[in-house]
This record gives C-alpha cells, sequence and structure tokens, in this order.
C-alpha cells in the first residue's frame, strides 16, 4: 500500500471511528435509558423481605399482573396491600396526596399556585385529618397498617426506583423526595371522589351565570324537567317511595360491625338550623326496601383533570379552572343486576361501569384480598377494583355478596350569594364574623405563598378563586327569597317547596340587598363523615343487612348501591348525608343573608330510597331519577335524562323475554352503541329536499342508520358531526354563552323543539342564515358534510366514527408537559373506539372541544352468583403504572372491543392463572 492510498484511507477511517463512537453512545444511551425505565418495575417472583410484617404474605399475580394478597391476619393483608400498591403505582398515589391535600406547588412550581389555594379553602386534607382521628381503634388500625406495607416499600427505593416519573420530576425539583404515607393520604381521596361526582354544581353554575343574560322561559328550556313519563327512576316498582316505611328488610348479621353508625352532628351554625338527624340504625327491620331506581356513577373516583407537570417547561396556564368548574362530558355510570328467576344460572348477575375521566393509568387497580382462613379475627375474602393509596375493595364481591356503585345525582351541594363586608357576612339583618385561618402554600423553585381563607356559616368562599364563581358574585342571580314555613311532622321536617318552576326565576340586581357580594360552597364532603369505615363494613357483610350497615357509612360521594347474593337477593340503597333543603332548591345559587334557605338537616337514613327483591326482578341505575317528585323528600332536578337507563331496562326486557339472561347477554349490553339523538335526527331531516349531491348522499345514510354509533359506521360519523353542528346553531348568538355541557340533556331539548316549529331557538343561528326550523336543517346539514368532507374525505364509505372518535391515553401528569420526548414515554393510543355521550358504551366527547373520548367506562364487570370464577372483568388501561411494564396498557385493546377476561376468584383458579408469585417475609429481628 503506497503512502498516498494510506493517506486517502486516514479520513475514511476518522469517519468509521466517529460512526462506531456514534453507535457506541447509542447503545449506552439505550441501554442507560433501558435501565432508568426498568429499574423501577416492581419485583413479581420469589422472596422478598418487608419489615413491619409479623407473618409470611403471598403475593399471585395472573398474566395481567393482577395480584391475589393472602395473608393470616388483617394487619399483615392490608400491609401487603400498601406495599404491592406503592410497587405499582406509587407515583400515582403521591400525586394524588399532594393532590388531596393541595400541595402541588410543591411539585410543580408556582404554575399549580390556583389549584392549591382553591383545594386548600375546601380543606380536603384538613377534614380527613379529622376523620382518622374519629376512626374506631379497629378501623384505624387497618389504615396504619396499609400506610406501613407503603412506607416499608419507600424504605427500599427512592427516586427513579420508585418511578420513572420521579427521574423526570427531577430534571425540574430536583430535591424532592416524598414523605412517609399516612391514613388521612388514604382517606383524604374520598374527597377527591366526591369532588369528580359532585353532581349538579357544574349547572347550577351554569345556570347562575345564563340567568345574567336569559330570562326564567330560556333557562326552563335549556334544563327540562326529567320525563318520568318516557324514562324509567330506579325504584321501578315503587316510584314515589311510598312503600320504603313499611318493607321488611333483613337485619344486619355481622357482629364485626355492632350496627356502629354514629356520625358528627348535623347541625352547624346559621347553615344547618336542625331537623331530623341522618343518624339512623339501620339494624331497624323497619327500614323500607323499596327504593327508586337511580343510577350514579360507581364509586368511581375520577381523577381531576390533568395538571401541567413542569412549569419550567411550558408557560403557566389556569388549570384550576379545568379541575374546579368543568366536569367532563359523560361522568355518570351503568348498573344492572338481574334475580336468578330470568338467569341462565337461576341467581342473580350482576353488571357495572363507571364512567370517569379517561386516565392513564386508571383510575381503578385491580386486587383480591385473602385471609388465608376467614375467621372474625381476620375476616377478609373479597377481590374487585380498587384505588391506590386507599385500603380495601371499592367495588366487587367477597364470597357471600356482589354490588356496584354509580353515582346517584342528588343534589348535595349549593352555592350561596353571601352580603359581605370586610369583617364578616351577613344573615337575617345581624352580621357574622367571617371563620378566618391562614395556610402557607410551599412553592418548588419560589417564595412561600399565605393564603387567608374565609368561612361562613354555610362554608369556605370559593369566588375569587375560580372565574365563574367569581362572575356569579360580580352580577348575582339568586332563588327568589321566599319566607319558609315552620316544619311539621307530616313533612318530616322539610319545608314546603315552591313549584318546581318558581325556582326558574331568578332574583333581579333590583330586588338583592345594597352591598357586595361573595359565593361560598355549602357541600357534604366538608363535613367529618364515616366513609373511610364503611369500605371496611361493605368488604366483610354477608347479607343485605350488612350492606345496608355499610350504606349508612357511606357518606360521601353519595352513591347508587346495587346488591345481590348467593342467596338469590337482589337490591338497592341510596346511601349518603342528603340535605333537607329549607326555602330553596338548589336550581340556582341561593339567598346567604336569609336563614330560610338553609339546610334543615340531613333526610335519615331509615326513609332513605331503597328496594329488597322487587317484583320486576330487574333493577337498573344509571344516573336517572330514583324516584318520582311524590317523593317526600327533594332530592334533585338535575338527573341524568335517563336515555341509558331507558336502553338498558329496553335490552334487558328483550333479552329476558327471549330468555334466560346469560353472562354474555349482561357483557354485550355494556358495548350498546345506541344514539340518544339518533331518531330525532332522522325525524327531522326524514322529508328534507336537497339539491346537492353530497348531501342526499350523507342524508341517505343518515335514514338507513340503525342509530348505533359503532367504531366503523359511517352513517354515526355523519350523524355526530351533524349533531355537533346542530347543537352549536341552536346555542349561538344568545346574549350570554351557552354551554354544551350536557349531550343527553341537548338531545331531549333537540326532540321537544322538532314538535315546536315556530320556536325562537331555530332563528339563533349565525349571521340570519336561518330564520326557520327547515332552514335551520339545511344550514346544519350543509355545515356537517363540509365538516366532514374536511376531516375524512368526500366518499362517505370512508367516513368512520372511531377514528373521529378514538380515545388518546393521556398520562395524568406528564402526558401534558408540552415538550413531545416525555410525552412519548408516558401517553399511549389514540385508540379507535365506538360509543359516544349519553350512549349505553359512554365514551364522552365535549361538543365544544371536538370528537376525541375525554370520559370513558372506565372499568366494566359482570359478576356471576352462581360460580364467581365464571365472573368476568376489564380495566381501561391495566394494573401497573409504570410506563413500558407489559402490564401498562395490556388491557387497553380488549377495553375497546369489549373483551372481559376472566376474574378468578377461588384458591384453585387463582392458583391455575398465576404466573408470577412473590413471597413477602418478616425482616430478621436486629441484634443489639
Amino acid at each position: 500500500m503506497t503512502e498516498a492510498s494510506g493517506r486517502r484511507r486516514r479520513p475514511w477511517r476518522i469517519v468509521l471511528w466517529l460512526v462506531a463512537a456514534l453507535v457506541a453512545l447509542a447503545l449506552v444511551a439505550a441501554g442507560l435509558g433501558a435501565w432508568t425505565v426498568t429499574r423501577s418495575f416492581p419485583q413479581a417472583n420469589g422472596a422478598l423481605e418487608a419489615p413491619g410484617l409479623a407473618g409470611t404474605v403471598q403475593v399471585q399475580r395472573d398474566a395481567h399482573g393482577i395480584p391475589t394478597i393472602t395473608a393470616d391476619t388483617s394487619a399483615d393483608l392490608f400491609f401487603a396491600q400498601g406495599f404491592v400498591h406503592a410497587q405499582d403505582r406509587f407515583w400515582e398515589m403521591d400525586f394524588r396526596r399532594h393532590l388531596t391535600s393541595a400541595r402541588l406547588s410543591e411539585l410543580f412550581g408556582e404554575s399549580q399556585l390556583g389549584t392549591d389555594s382553591f383545594l386548600r379553602t375546601l380543606g380536603w386534607h384538613r377534614i380527613a385529618e379529622e376523620e382518622v382521628a374519629q376512626l374506631p381503634a379497629e378501623t384505624l388500625a387497618f389504615y396504619e397498617a396499609y400506610a406501613a406495607g407503603v412506607n416499608a416499600y419507600l424504605a427500599q427505593r427512592s427516586g427513579a426506583e420508585l418511578s420513572l416519573e420521579y427521574a423526570v420530576l427531577g430534571l425540574q425539583n430536583a430535591e424532592y423526595t416524598p414523605e412517609p404515607w399516612t391514613p388521612a393520604d388514604s382517606v383524604a381521596w374520598f374527597k377527591a371522589m366526591a369532588w369528580d361526582l359532585r353532581t349538579n354544581i357544574e349547572e347550577e353554575t351554569a345556570r347562575a351565570l345564563l340567568a345574567q343574560g336569559l330570562d326564567g322561559e330560556q333557562l326552563a328550556t335549556l334544563y327540562p324537567e326529567y320525563p318520568f313519563e318516557e324514562h324509567p327512576v330506579i325504584l321501578a316498582d315503587d316510584p314515589a317511595g311510598t312503600g320504603i316505611e313499611d318493607a321488611r328488610i333483613p337485619a344486619p348479621t355481622g357482629g364485626f360491625a355492632a350496627a356502629r353508625v354514629e356520625r358528627p352532628s348535623d347541625s352547624g351554625g346559621p347553615s344547618d338550623s336542625g331537623g331530623p338527624s341522618s343518624s339512623a340504625d339501620p339494624s331497624d327491620s323497619s327500614v323500607a326496601p323499596t327504593a327508586r331506581l337511580a343510577d350514579a356513577s360507581a364509586t368511581a373516583p375520577v381523577v381531576p383533570a390533568p395538571l401541567p407537570a413542569l412549569a419550567r417547561f411550558e408557560e403557566q396556564r389556569a388549570q384550576v379552572s379545568a379541575l374546579i368548574s368543568e366536569q367532563t362530558e359523560g361522568i355518570g355510570s351503568n348498573s344492572w343486576v338481574v334475580s336468578g328467576e330470568h338467569t341462565t344460572t337461576g341467581l342473580p348477575l350482576l353488571a357495572n361501569d363507571p364512567h370517569l375521566s379517561a386516565a392513564l393509568p386508571s383510575v381503578w387497580t385491580q386486587m383480591q384480598l385473602r385471609c388465608s382462613a376467614v375467621t372474625p379475627e381476620c375476616p377478609f375474602d373479597v377481590a374487585g377494583f380498587s384505588f391506590s393509596g386507599l385500603p380495601g375493595i371499592v367495588i366487587g364481591h367477597n364470597a357471600e355478596i356482589a354490588w356496584g356503585f354509580t353515582n346517584l345525582t342528588t343534589d348535595v351541594a349549593d352555592l350561596y350569594v353571601e352580603r359581605v363586608e370586610a369583617d364578616g357576612y351577613w344573615q337575617d339583618g345581624v352580621k357574622h364574623p367571617f371563620t378566618t385561618r391562614t395556610e402557607t402554600i410551599a412553592v418548588a423553585g419560589g417564595a412561600d405563598v399565605e393564603l387567608e381563607i374565609r368561612e361562613t356559616g354555610h362554608g369556605p368562599i370559593v369566588s375569587g378563586l375560580e372565574p365563574d364563581f367569581t362572575a356569579i358574585s360580580e352580577q348575582p342571580r339568586v332563588t327568589g327569597a321566599r319566607p319558609a314555613p315552620a316544619a311539621s311532622s307530616e313533612s318530616n321536617g322539610t319545608a314546603e317547596l315552591p313549584p318546581a318552576d318558581a325556582a326558574v326565576d331568578a332574583a333581579a340586581e333590583d330586588e338583592l340587598p345594597p352591598g357586595d357580594f361573595a359565593v361560598s360552597l355549602r357541600w357534604t364532603a366538608l363535613d367529618v363523615s364515616t366513609t373511610a369505615e364503611a369500605i371496611f363494613t361493605l368488604n366483610r357483610a354477608r347479607d343485605f343487612g350488612d350492606f345496608r350497615l355499610a350504606a349508612a357509612q357511606f357518606d360521601v360521594p353519595a352513591q347508587n348501591l346495587i346488591y345481590a347474593d348467593r342467596a338469590g337477593n337482589i337490591g338497592y340503597q341510596a346511601p349518603g348525608r342528603l340535605p333537607i333543603r329549607g326555602a330553596g332548591d338548589g336550581w340556582l345559587p341561593q339567598p346567604g343573608w336569609d336563614s330560610a334557605f338553609d339546610w334543615q338537616g340531613f333526610i335519615p337514613f331509615a326513609e332513605q330510597p331503597t328496594a329488597y327483591n322487587p317484583a320486576s326482578g330487574v333493577i337498573v341505575t344509571a344516573n336517572n331519577a330514583i324516584v318520582t317528585d311524590e317523593y317526600r323528600y327533594f332530592l334533585s332536578r338535575d338527573w341524568d335524562t335517563g336515555y341509558r337507563a331507558a336502553r338498558i331496562a329496553e335490552l334487558l326486557d328483550e333479552r329476558i323475554a327471549a330468555g334466560p339472561v346469560s353472562a354474555r347477554d349482561m357483557a354485550e349490553i355494556h358495548m350498546d352503541n345506541q344514539f340518544p339523538a339518533a331518531a330525532s335526527l332522522q325525524r327531522a331531516y326524514a322529508d328534507l329536499t336537497v339539491e346537492n349531491e353530497d348531501l342526499t348522499a350523507a342524508l341517505a345514510l343518515l335514514a338507513e342508520w340503525d342509530g348505533q354509533n359503532d367504531a366503523d359506521s359511517s352513517a354515526a360519523a355523519f350523524a355526530n358531526v351533524l349533531w355537533r353542528e346542530i347543537t352549536a346553531q341552536l346555542t349561538d348568538e344568545q346574549v350570554v354563552p351557552i354551554p354544551r355541557d350536557d349531550q343527553s340533556r341537548f338531545a331531549l331539548l333537540f326532540d321537544r323543539l322538532l314538535d315546536d316549529p315556530d320556536s325562537p331557538w331555530w332563528q339563533s343561528a349565525e349571521n340570519g342564515l336561518a330564520t326557520t326550523q327547515a332552514e335551520f336543517l339545511d344550514l346544519c346539514a350543509e355545515r356537517a358534510v363540509h365538516e366532514i368532507t374536511t376531516l375524512q374525505g368526500s366518499r362517505p364509505d370512508r367516513w368512520n366514527w372511531g377514528t373521529l372518535h378514538a380515545l388518546p391515553l393521556t398520562h395524568g401528569t406528564f402526558g401534558t408537559s408540552g415538550i413531545a420526548p416525555i410525552e412519548w414515554l408516558f401517553n399511549r393510543g389514540p385508540i379507535e373506539v365506538g360509543g359516544g355521550s349519553g350512549v349505553v358504551n359512554a365514551t364522552g366527547w365535549d361538543l365544544d372541544e371536538g370528537y376525541a373520548t375525554s370520559s370513558v367506562p372506565s372499568m366494566r364487570m359482570v359478576i356471576d352468583l352462581s360460580d364467581w370464577d365464571a365472573s368476568t372483568w376489564q380495566n381501561l388501561t391495566g394494573a401497573s403504572g409504570h410506563a413500558f411494564h407489559p402490564n401498562y396498557t395490556d388491557q387497553s385493546a380488549g377495553w375497546a372491543r369489549g373483551e372481559q377476561y376472566p376474574w378468578n376468584f377461588t384458591p384453585a383458579a387463582v392458583a391455575e392463572h398465576t404466573s408470577d408469585e412473590l413471597t413477602l417475609t418478616p425482616a430478621p429481628p436486629t441484634r443489639g
């Protein structure tokens, strides 16, 4: 080789060395990345010491990573549950406790000051600490054991060893170290659940703002009454609740609870003027069973709206409004139970699917808790859906009974417009001093912030913290002040309410007293409650009496509870603290300066809606009305409009008629996609003649549509685009913006407007382009064809609802960081889905935001009381909260298809399907 050729080759060698070095660096980076990602994965096999355990605990996991925990004592069982929750989901737990304690600024900096200020004002964690202080010793021991298990895991790992999120957080907040877990951290999560299922605060707020520009008739049109003649109530066999006092229900048999249902005082200053106590002994056999058929969103705590993860990486934004004022479209739930007389097994079948905000990881974790020998000292053998950070099982079954939850939809929160001065608030001509406290909010990377919190007798002042509440205080519209008649024995302490339409008339500005105003919040979840006990009472229940005992303790969030047992009984119970109102009904904010509008106490538990073995053999709840207005107590005017409940009842009637009903039938009902407005859309356009060929083809699709929002349906794609355009045109050019926040309610509104072609609502289209009903419908159809053509092309056979409506699986914290590589680490999807808002398969979407799915059936389950191992379940994402773990989103594709998985319960079935087994052992004693 010549010297010249050597010189020619030398640059190439340098290039090759550089390439090799880059490849090596890439491999090192990839290896380092893989190590960083995987080192937080939990140990699932072998043996692991856990200091604090008294005995050995087995943790068996199936292919989906779902754990079955077996221990000899209750203390070890809940210790191990805390340990396993921390293994799988500690970042989620840590984020949640910062949320509930209003300390997000400690994690993410000043971008979270708005959220922290609002939630610190509500005082969730402070109230949780009070609730922990009043727990009975046995229940407190369960929470302490759980916390000890979490802390045992924290003692073994730190930083990115706990979760990949801590590695990312370290880019901004390198000094952060998780503190030990406490029982109050667990109990506070009930407050977040209650807030996410907070019933009608959004509607009440929206109406208060709309009343600033719309009259009473317009408000009544926008918010129609529940269609009792068309849609079912939960207490279908006793819609007025007249049999509650006369029915006989089994008394509780479980000695574990000793019928403990004492509560904190139900009175409290100007806001509660007394009245009947809500503390009733559910063991009283006179407590009635027949109650209304209300369906609410399962105890499904929905994770609040995603919060910005990294203040350094994105502009500060007002997250507080999203968390506080906006509830995701589609929040609700379905549950139903069918007695054995109608089933293939001869025993009940029970189904449940809570509808919550889409979250990654899913809000639920699946788990089984088993005492190796079930005894009075260790009485647990229970499986189902739990929350990370909370001991026990929230929804599921034990060896004797099964249960499900949906949101009760009763009105348990009211806004009060207070007449205020700098040093106090007025009521009945007397000025009262504010109750005040000062809180300090620590801010990562910044100075501490002092927050002064003011409260009236109704609750904390929330205006000045959130834009909508502030706007209400600046231009108040309240229920007109009317004197409340004295309570009588006939009325059971409830004041005579004004006619249903009277509350539509908001007090005019010139009728308000002089002075300045603020808005306070009266909400049952801000009282000390006994919900923290209820989960354990429920987990150990053996019959309907025990079940009702648990319901009596379940104060918040207010839920519809359905029930079935191995003896063949089915039942329903409305639990919770349900207020007895004075002169108002909570449809609009109430005048805080008039004590006639204060709550008068709470409905006694013995008089709350309940049903036991109804003659129909079926109970359906889907956030619909529980009872009719003939029930003696006022509950709400903001029920879900009942489309889902009516559809489920219709499908069950069909299957019972064809009979008998199978578990597969129950699972198929979960996935029904009938769109509430389908029939109205087809009726509206049945006789419309158009000349445009593209529009003619689209309307032909609509006419032939089966009304199902199936993922592969082109007709469903056009129908939903058309529906979005119709609601937009109905609400435009009003004096005040009208939120399109409830598609079921708009479906009812649209159907009724079709029968009134001269309604002024048809003339509200922008720029006067439509002045008649026919012109309105034509305009909407033309715009819908243009919209869907822009989105999916001009060929109708290629239109597709599943693609348009796809679900993005967005990580609850870092998924919206604004940094693509970080979002790539944690986000998944999108996943094509069917369904829609107001649909049984309730994949909700926001009319104001686009078509993407934002709320979901967060889980689905079908429980077979004849054979626990024949039950099935599915979760939205997976058991693991660790990105890239095999169980991070392994259930998502099956969830989208409605594919439910075997739910193994008996020891033999669990052993047969065990993929991993970990033995937790006590740490050896230290030698001194």
